[in-house]
Formats: structure tokens, C-alpha cells, sequence
């Protein structure tokens, strides 16, 4: 039977830490463990696979400033940890309730250890206990996989597959293709009856949901959805989920194979992200529906729901171009996108117009790489994408004309600091940066203004006082003091003299070595 949260924090080496719920407390009795790690790290989130109690003494946390406290949550909660046990002490005296507000917004049972315990003793039985459980899990889901290796022999249809696997773990389980298209579901036979319904979704609550990838030939081309009824075994359904893959990519492979056209769109992508392919690259590019001698522009995508954006993100490029090519790995969806040969900059602004139309999810953030003419140039533009993506990460101004780090960045508003980049040296562009702003530098590091930032918008908007104080959020009056102050300090108004484009290119280099 599953190991639950509530029995944990009742377990003889867990008990004398006298553990209080902060937040969470109705999640505790139906949440389940499948092991219990300990770290200080905040960065551990990526290096977890979801369904842990982690406990950490608080050492990290107590020197962290608060936004980290709570993204450090938020991440936690987000990769699909079970819970989180913090030592209170000395150095941190008690959790502090930005983050309890935060575990209890992300649903995350935070729990207090008030007294200090050994955190190797507690994972030494704990774990054990969840060892003996994953052996007996391990047994079922090989007994499910081979039952469903059974049925995809005999001719089964995907829905009786995925019947076996949903009777087994007794979850309602659903297979979508990557566009978000339902292929196949199926309830398990109790939980149908019990509802009088064996449609999937019908209103009942789930206490888990997995999400398992199935490639089909290396290419991403469904999800596994298991819902977890609150009393079945959550760990049993990730282990005999995982166990499917093959078999349900074997179902697809036989009764919907993935197209030429989609398998070498993949395989361009993945040859122009490795820059040292790019003798395939014509040969590719026409078998997948993308003309070797094509305007293209290359697009990078860095969100947490990238695969979920995929098919988005294709009907964008498409609409705005003639046709276009993609691939999601992990984080990150690449994509290749044909431009109208009557206006190729006109259909590259319509993509630039659409992503930034597009409903993402939060922490996304979308790079539009410059215009290449052929697919040979292709690696360039996708490189120049994500150079764009490094400069705008931390950067005072993205150069969008927002004056903030836009969710979709036009690499042609950076082409000042991708030149740069390439081609001057960083202790040159310091040099440079001095001669020109050395007054104004001096005033922001002794007075913490920011007129250098100042100036650049003022600069970007085409010395547009009105526009560059509205994007500052500063009055008009506000406004003309800085300039005043600006033009005091860097030798006068520039309006009018060759120094104007002396001191754009200094505010911009300025706000690049400011990263």
C-alpha cells in the first residue's frame, strides 16, 4: 500500500522533530511519498523527479532574499514534490509566512520541524520502508506492461490498451498527440462504475495527475495522462506509466506512424541546433517542406509548457509564413519559420505580432531570430535567437521600446549588442563606454540614478521627451531635469551633432556590460 505524508510525520524518527503543517493541511492525509531526500541546495528543484518529502535545516533559506524564498517553492511545487520539512532554529526561527502563503497558493504541504532530528536517520527508515513498497510496485507494473504488450499482439485497439493499464492502476488514463488531440482513453473498471459513466473527465477529483512523454522514433509525439484517484497508488502509476512507453509507441508506430514530412522537420531541427550539420541540411530542408533557398527566421522558445505550445506556436508560423518546422526538447521548442518571398520582413513582424498575441504560460520567454536567406544560414538565425534570449536575461533595457524584458524578444532590437558581441572586444566596449558616459556613470554609481538607463530610452524612442517619460513612468517636468542633468554631464545636447550616435551606441554597450 502507498506510503502517505500523514503516516511519515508520525513514524518514530520523525516524531521528535515535533512536526507542525504550515500549510497544505488538507492535502496531507492523501499525499503520497516515493522517497525522502535532504538538501540545503535552492537550485534542487530540476535534480527531482517528483514525489518527495524533502527536508532542509533552513540554513540556505534563512540567508535567501524573500522573492527567492518564494520561488523556491514555487519551483518545488511545480516539479511535483510532495512536500517540504523545514528545521526551525537558531538561524532561521520560524518559516516566514511569505512562504507558507506561497506553499499554500501552490498547493504544497510545508511542514515545520520545531526540534532538530537526524535528517540521515529519518531518510535511512523512511526509505526503506519505500523500498520494500517500490519492489512490490515494480512487480505490478511488469505484470501491466506484459499485459499490454499481450493485448497490442493480439490487434488490441489503443483504448483496450490503455484499459489494462488504467485496471492496474486504477486511474482514469488519457493518450494525447503533442497538438493536444485526444488518441485513446479509458477508465479503470471500478472507478466507471462507481461514477455510472466510463467517459473520461466526468467531473470526478483526482488527487494526482502524471504526465509521461512517449517519443515514437526519438520524436515527441503524445503524452501519457494518468489521473490518480485520491486511495490508488500514485507510485504505482508513475512506475507502471513509465513501463508503457515502449509498447504504447509500438501502438502509435503501427496504427498512425509519424510522417515524413514531421520526422525530417524534426530531424532539420535538430541539424541546424547542432551547427555541425549543416551538409544535411539540404537534403532535409526539402523533405520537410521547406525550399532550400527560402527567406527563414528561427524562433526559440523557453517555457515550462514548451511541448504544450508546440502546435500554437506552428499555426502562428504559418499563418504569417509559408509553412515552418519545429521540435520540443525539454524547456525549449525550436522552431523554423518560411517567410513570404513578396515581403519577407513584413511576414517576419506578423510572427514577431503573433507570438506576443500568444497566451503563455508564466516564465516563458521567446527569442525571433534575424532573417536568413537559405537554409544554410538557418544556424545563424537560431544562434542569433539565442543570443538574444542571453542578453536580455538580467539586462536594464531589452531595446523593445517597453523599457522591461518583453515575453517575446525581436533580435533585430538587439542587433547593437550582437554586433558587439562578435565583433569588439568587451575591454574595448568598456573603453568606449567611458570615454563617452564617464560623468553620467559616475552619477549613478555615487547617487543610484539611472541616467545612463535614462538616456538609452530617450535615445531608443527617437529623442522623443513625451514617449521616453511615459515609458519611464516619470512626469514630463521629471523628464527635462534628467536630460538637463544627462547633457551636463556628457558635454551638452547632443540633438544635432555627430555625437549623437557616439552616445546611443555607448547607453546601449552600457546597459549590455551592466549584465
Amino acid at each position: 500500500m502507498p506510503v502517505r505524508l500523514q503516516d511519515v510525520l508520525k513514524h518514530s524518527t520523525v516524531a521528535p522533530a515535533d512536526p507542525v503543517v504550515r500549510a497544505g493541511a488538507a492535502l496531507v492525509p492523501d499525499t503520497q511519498l516515493r522517497w525522502i531526500h535532504s538538501s540545503e541546495v535552492l537550485d534542487i528543484a530540476p535534480l527531482l523527479e517528483g514525489g518527495e518529502l524533502l527536508l532542509t535545516g533552513g540554513q540556505a533559506l534563512a540567508l535567501a532574499a524573500d522573492d527567492r524564498r518564494i520561488s523556491y517553492i514555487r519551483e518545488l511545487a511545480a516539479r511535483g514534490v510532495a512536500a517540504l520539512a523545514i528545521e526551525t532554529g537558531k538561524e532561521l526561527p520560524s518559516i516566514p509566512s511569505s512562504m507558507v502563503s506561497a506553499a499554500e497558493a501552490a498547493g504544497l504541504p510545508l511542514i515545520e520541524f520545531r526540534k532538530v532530528v537526524p535528517f540521515v536517520g529519518v531518510m535511512e527508515a523512511i526509505n526503506s520502508i519505500l523500498v520494500s513498497e517500490s519492489a512490490a510496485q515494480l512487480q505490478q507494473a511488469d505484470r501491466a506492461s506484459h499485459a499490454m504488450a499481450v493485448e497490442l499482439a493480439h490487434g488490441g485497439s489503443l483504448d483496450r490498451i490503455l484499459a489494462v493499464l488504467a485496471d492496474a492502476t486504477g486511474s482514469e488514463v488519457v493518450l494525447t498527440s503533442t497538438a493536444g488531440t485526444a488518441l485513446a482513453s479509458a477508465v479503470a473498471a471500478g472507478a466507471a462504475e462507481e461514477s455510472g459513466s466510463s467517459t473520461p473527465g466526468s467531473g470526478r477529483d483526482h488527487a494526482n495527475t502524471i504526465h509521461i512523454d512517449v517519443p515514437v522514433r526519438g520524436i515527441p509525439s503524445a503524452r501519457l495522462t494518468l489521473h490518480v484517484a485520491g486511495e490508488a497508488d500514485a507510485n504505482l502509476a508513475r512506475i507502471a506509466g513509465a513501463r508503457s512507453v515502449d509498447i504504447l509507441a509500438l501502438a502509435l508506430l503501427q496504427r498512425m506512424p509519424p510522417g515524413l514530412k514531421e520526422m525530417a522537420g524534426a530531424a532539420l531541427i535538430r541539424a541546424i541546433d547542432s551547427g555541425t550539420q549543416n551538409w544535411r541540411l539540404p537534403e532535409l530542408a526539402p523533405a520537410a517542406g521547406i525550399p532550400a533557398s527560402a527567406q527563414l527566421v528561427a524562433v526559440v522558445v523557453r517555457s515550462p509548457g514548451s511541448k504544450q505550445l508546440r502546435m500554437a506556436v506552428e499555426k502562428i508560423l504559418d499563418r504569417a509564413g509559408q509553412g515552418s518546422a519545429s521540435y520540443a526538447d525539454n524547456a525549449e521548442l525550436l522552431a523554423l519559420a518560411v517567410l513570404r518571398p513578396d515581403n519577407p520582413q513584413d511576414s517576419r513582424q506578423k510572427i514577431v505580432a503573433g507570438l506576443q498575441a500568444l497566451d503563455v504560460p508564466d516564465g516563458t520567454v521567446t527569442a525571433v531570430g534575424p532573417m536568413a536567406s537559405g537554409i544554410s544560414s538557418a544556424s545563424w538565425s537560431l544562434a542569433e535567437a539565442r543570443l538574444t534570449l542571453e542578453l536580455a536575461d538580467g539586462s536594464a533595457g531589452s531595446g523593445t521600446g517597453t523599457g522591461q524584458r518583453a515575453a517575446v524578444l525581436d533580435s533585430q532590437a538587439f542587433a547593437v549588442e550582437r554586433l558587439a558581441v562578435h565583433s569588439v572586444d568587451e575591454t574595448l566596449r568598456r573603453d568606449f563606454v567611458n570615454q563617452q558616459l564617464a560623468g553620467v556613470l559616475e552619477h549613478d554609481a555615487q547617487r543610484h540614478s539611472q541616467l545612463v538607463e535614462t538616456l538609452r530610452v530617450w535615445l531608443d524612442s527617437g529623442c522623443n521627451t513625451a514617449q521616453a517619460a511615459r515609458e519611464l513612468h516619470v512626469e514630463r517636468q521629471s523628464m527635462h531635469q534628467r536630460l538637463q542633468r544627462i547633457f551636463s554631464l556628457c558635454g551638452g545636447d547632443p540633438r544635432g551633432t555627430g555625437r549623437l550616435a557616439a552616445l546611443h551606441l555607448a547607453a546601449r554597450l552600457a546597459a549590455l556590460q551592466s549584465k
